[in-house]
C-alpha cells in the first residue's frame, strides 16, 4: 500500500475523470483517486510486467493479497482452490460500488480493467476492538496508520478528506455496516528510517527511552511524507525540506523544521512520534467534521502501541483518553469472532461480548485545550511547508484495449 510507483497511473486516471479531480469517483466507491488503493497497482502492474499481462492474456493470473492467498491454499490451491473475497476487501479495490457492493461498470471503465471474478478476505480490526456501534472508532499502529470510524447503517460521504468503506456484514443477508477511514502512510516506518538511514537508534526498542530522555521537541516539527500525505490531504506530491537518501535510485525527502543549534538527536525523535499522533489528530478532526459527533476516546492496537510515550502524547495532542488493547494484535481475534458468529457455528455471540469491558489500558489527557492547539497549529504549518516538493514523472501509456483479469484484494 505504500508503493509509490503508480504515480504515473494516478495522473492518467486524474486526465479521464471530470474536473481532474481526484474526489469525482467517491460517490461510487467512497475513496479518492490514490496510490493507496489496489485497483491501480493492478493497472500498473498489467502496463509495466509483461509477464503479468502474459499470463492474464493466458486465464492463469490471480491477484490478490496475503489473505486471499492463504484461502485460496488452504481450499486446494491449484486443485480447485477457492478464490474469494468479501465487501470489507471489495471495498478498498476502487472497483466496488459502495452503495450496490457489486462491482461498478463505470469503475472498471475508468480503470481500464473488465473483472470477470473478484473474490478475498476480511476486515477484522474494527470487530476485534469491539467497535460494533456506530460512533466508536479504533485506531491501528504499526508501519501506518489506520483509523476506522463506525458509521453505522448510514454511508457518510466525507467532504473532509476521507474514504467510505464496508465496516462489516454479518452475513449476506444483513445490511453492511459502513465506517469512514482515515490512512496515514508513514508511522512506524518513520522510526525504522530513524534507526536504518538516520542512525540515531541502534534499535527501535531505544525510541521511547531516548524521546524521553527531553520533555518536549525543542519547537522542532518532522513531516515523514515519504510515500506523500494520505488522508486527510490525498497529496501524493508532498515531501520536505532536503533530507535526502538515495535508495534503488529512488529520492526520498522528508521534512523536519524548527531545528537550532541547540537540536539534539532526543529533540528529533520525540519529534517522529509526535508526528504519528498529529497525523491521527489529522484524521480525527476530519472525522468529528464529517460525523458532526466528536470521539469521546480512541481505541488502539498495534504493535507501536506498547509504546508508553506514543501513547501519552497521542492523549495530549488530540485532547480525549486512549484505550489501548491489552492484545496488540486484534485482526486475528476479529476474525474468529466473526467465523465463530456464522450461521452453522454459533459459538460467538458478539452483542453479549459487545456488552462486556475490554481489558485495556488508559491514557487520560494532561495538557490544556491551549497547549494542543497551539502545537497542533505549528504541525499544520510544517504540513504546508511539505507540499508541492515531489515532480511528477513521465507516465507509462496504460495499455490499449480492456483485459480480463481475475482479482481478489482489500
Amino acid at each position: 500500500w505504500s508503493d509509490i510507483r503508480t504515480d504515473s497511473t494516478v495522473d492518467l486516471i486524474l486526465a479521464k475523470v471530470p474536473d481532474n479531480s481526484k474526489n469525482s469517483l467517491m460517490p461510487l466507491c467512497g475513496l479518492p483517486i490514490s496510490p493507496y488503493f489496489s485497483a491501480l497497482k493492478l493497472r500498473w502492474l498489467i502496463d509495466n510486467v509483461p509477464a503479468v499481462r502474459k499470463a492474464i492474456r493466458e486465464g492463469r493470473c490471480l491477484f490478490g493479497t496475503v489473505d486471499s492467498w492463504l484461502v485460496w491454499n488452504l481450499t486446494g490451491g491449484k486443485d480447485g482452490g477457492l478464490h474469494l473475497t468479501d465487501v470489507t476487501n471489495a471495498s478498498r479495490t476502487m472497483l466496488m460500488n459502495i452503495d450496490s457492493l457489486q462491482w461498478d461498470p463505470v469503475l472498471c471503465s475508468v480503470i481500464n480493467i473488465v473483472v470477470v471474478q473478484i473474490l478475498g478476505n476480511q476486515q477484522a480490526s474494527l470487530v476485534g476492538e469491539m467497535c460494533l456501534e456506530k460512533g466508536q472508532a479504533k485506531n491501528t499502529y504499526r508501519d501506518g496508520c489506520f483509523l476506522i470510524y463506525n458509521t453505522g447503517t448510514t454511508r457518510v460521504q466525507s467532504t473532509h478528506g476521507l474514504a467510505t468503506t464496508i465496516a462489516f456484514q454479518m452475513g449476506p443477508s444483513s445490511r453492511p455496516t459502513y465506517a469512514l477511514e482515515g490512512s496515514v502512510a508513514v508511522a512506524g516506518a518513520a522510526v525504522k528510517w530513524l534507526k536504518n538511514k538516520m542512525r540515531l537508534v541502534n534499535r527501535v526498542s531505544e525510541v521511547e527511552d531516548e524521546a524521553a530522555a527531553v520533555n518536549t521537541t525543542g519547537d522542532v516539527y518532522f513531516v515523514p511524507a515519504f510515500s506523500g500525505l494520505y488522508a486527510p490531504y490525498w497529496r501524493k506530491d508532498a515531501r520536505g525540506v532536503r533530507l535526502c537518501f538515495n535508495c534503488a535510485g529512488v529520492c526520498v525527502c522528508s521534512i523536519i523544521c524548527g531545528l537550532t543549534q541547540f537540536t539534539t538527536k532526543n529533540h528529533i525523535i520525540r519529534a517522529a512520534l509526535e508526528a504519528v499522533c498529529f497525523q491521527t489528530r489529522d484524521i480525527l478532526e476530519a472525522m468529528n467534521k464529517d460525523c458532526g459527533i466528536p470521539l469521546s476516546k480512541l481505541q488502539v492496537d498495534g504493535k507501536m502501541t506498547t509504546n508508553n510515550l506514543l501513547m501519552q502524547m497521542q492523549a495530549d495532542l488530540c485532547g480525549i483518553p486512549v484505550e489501548r488493547s491489552t492484545m496488540t494484535d486484534v485482526r486475528a481475534l476479529g476474525a474468529a469472532m466473526v467465523a465463530g458468529r456464522a450461521e452453522g457455528v454459533a459459538v460467538w455471540n458478539l452483542e453479549e461480548q459487545a456488552k462486556q469491558a475490554i481489558e485495556s489500558d488508559v491514557f487520560l489527557p494532561t495538557t490544556t485545550d491551549e497547549e494542543r492547539d497551539s502545537r497542533y497549529t505549528k504541525w499544520k504549518m510544517a504540513v504546508e511547508r511539505s507540499l508541492g516538493w515531489a515532480t511528477t514523472k513521465k507516465s507509462v501509456a496504460m495499455t490499449d484495449g480492456e483485459i480480463d483479469v481475475r482479482i481478489s484484494v482489500g
